[in-house]
């Protein structure tokens, strides 16, 4: 069973940068599709951005331009490099996996049989 434990989260000043990582255990590859989400208070968990195995990239309009995903299947690690950061760009940031597809389906959560337990970003 795979588990995903993200790290990278803080509090930043608005223009600043963060790169979250997210480790992957408990499979012998990672070569499925996986996706960062975030969700912030009081509203619905929504992509941000998700990669397929062969390293094709999607994001969200609110992010195109400041964030880019990445994967370094060698080391069973996703990463979200954040830039230009906003106030609206704070949230639970959570990495999840479709441990079923190497391509991925879409953004919607029911898609992602697998989360992390989400790191915290901040943006004053």
């Amino acid at each position: 069973q795979v588990q995903l434990v993200e790290s990278g989260g803080g509090s930043v000043q608005a223009g600043w940068s963060l790169r979250l990582s997210c480790a992957a255990s408990g499979y012998s590859h990672m070569n499925y599709c996986m996706a960062w989400f975030r969700q912030a208070p009081g509203k619905e968990r929504v992509v941000v951005a998700r990669i397929a195995d062969f390293g094709g990239t999607t994001y969200a309009d609110s992010v195109k331009g400041r964030f880019a995903i990445s994967r370094d299947n060698a080391k069973n690690t996703l990463y979200l490099h954040m830039n230009i950061l906003k106030p609206e760009d704070t949230a639970m940031y959570y990495c999840a996996a479709d441990t079923g597809r190497g391509v991925c389906r879409g953004g919607a959560v029911g898609f992602y049989d697998t989360w992390g337990q989400g790191t915290q970003v901040t943006v004053s």
